[in-house]
């Protein structure tokens, strides 16, 4: 069943435990996400990002969330990722599609961020939609977010208390050092636990974290299978992510929600190219699709567990 996101984020910081929230772009991608929280029983968000809106289209995407919801158990939040497109989040917040929406004016001017993301946190809670800002810019590369390193700041604490109070938002999404994209840290990743645990302390909304892709060497081996055949031992060299012993301290100090898609996407790219390998003459969709399909359910049952969320509907 479809909710929104606020009541699922105050019961999860509250209690110790993330959210999962995955990216998704097709069928395929929803069905891992859908048929593996149902059965770790774990409460999920299923967000689209202005690029998948592009791609496959907000009605089709939609129709996706609101079926595969529809049959089961658990409460699913549909949500709006990276709203940077004000019309494209006012139009997701009058569609009656989704149930959550995030409006990002991280770029902004502090004051110009409040004011924006106040008009937007109006507009949805009169349709009873949650909403979930920004403050502090994360770096990296993704769909259409593309934020470098120069532009990139982390969130002040003080700042954040403010924000907050002025703009009754639902959940916040900070910056503590984590990255958008396969390319998150030339060496470790380090999060600031420091500055989250200040931050906790004054804002008792729920905490979202972005750009929190672990980048398992083990998927990245199987997308690395028969590379020197293929020619395209390049894909995905160097990539690394987000250790997951961070992950944890982070939930532990007051992170409730955690967006993933970059694991997403390399659990699809490796499942595909290992079908395509191991049949030479397969041209079936479905055979093609199917050992991506599985390779990502491992990757969401993986997230829902490090996040503490399973068994918590």
């Amino acid at each position: 069943m479809l909710v929104p996101s606020a009541p699922l984020l105050i019961r999860a910081r509250k209690n110790g435990y993330a959210v999962p929230a995955f990216n998704i772009n097709n069928l395929e991608i929803a069905q891992a996400v859908l048929e593996t929280a149902a059965e770790m029983r774990s409460p999920v968000i299923l967000q689209t990002s202005e690029g998948a809106i592009d791609y496959a289209g907000m009605d089709y995407l939609a129709a996706i969330a609101h079926t595969g919801s529809r049959l089961l158990k658990i409460p699913v939040a549909f949500h709006l990722d990276h709203g940077t497109n004000v019309a494209l989040v006012e139009k997701a917040i009058a569609s009656g599609l989704y149930t959550s929406v995030m409006i990002d004016g991280s770029r902004l001017p502090l004051a110009e961020n409040i004011k924006l993301t106040r008009r937007i946190v109006e507009l949805a809670h009169r349709q009873k939609i949650s909403v979930e800002a920004e403050l502090g810019a994360i770096p990296g590369v993704e769909d259409k977010l593309s934020v470098t390193e120069r532009e990139a700041y982390f969130t002040d604490p003080e700042q954040a208390e403010k924000f907050v109070q002025e703009t009754k938002c639902d959940a916040l999404a900070i910056a503590v050092g984590t990255a958008h994209g396969a390319y998150k840290s030339t060496g470790a990743a380090i999060l600031d636990l420091a500055r989250l645990k200040k931050i906790a302390a004054l804002v008792k909304i729920p905490l979202v974290l972005h750009g929190a892709s672990g980048v398992s060497q083990k998927i990245l081996d199987t997308a690395h299978q028969g590379c020197e055949r293929l020619g395209d031992c390049e894909r995905l060299e160097g990539a690394t992510g987000i250790p997951n012993n961070q992950i944890k301290a982070a939930v532990k100090n007051g992170i409730a929600k955690i967006n993933i898609d970059t694991d997403l996407r390399i659990a699809f790219t490796a499942g595909i190219r290992a079908a395509l390998i191991k049949d030479r003459h397969v041209f079936d969709p479905r055979k093609i699709l199917g050992p991506a399909k599985e390779l990502m359910k491992k990757v969401v049952k993986e997230k829902i567990a490090l996040f503490g969320a399973k068994e918590k509907v």
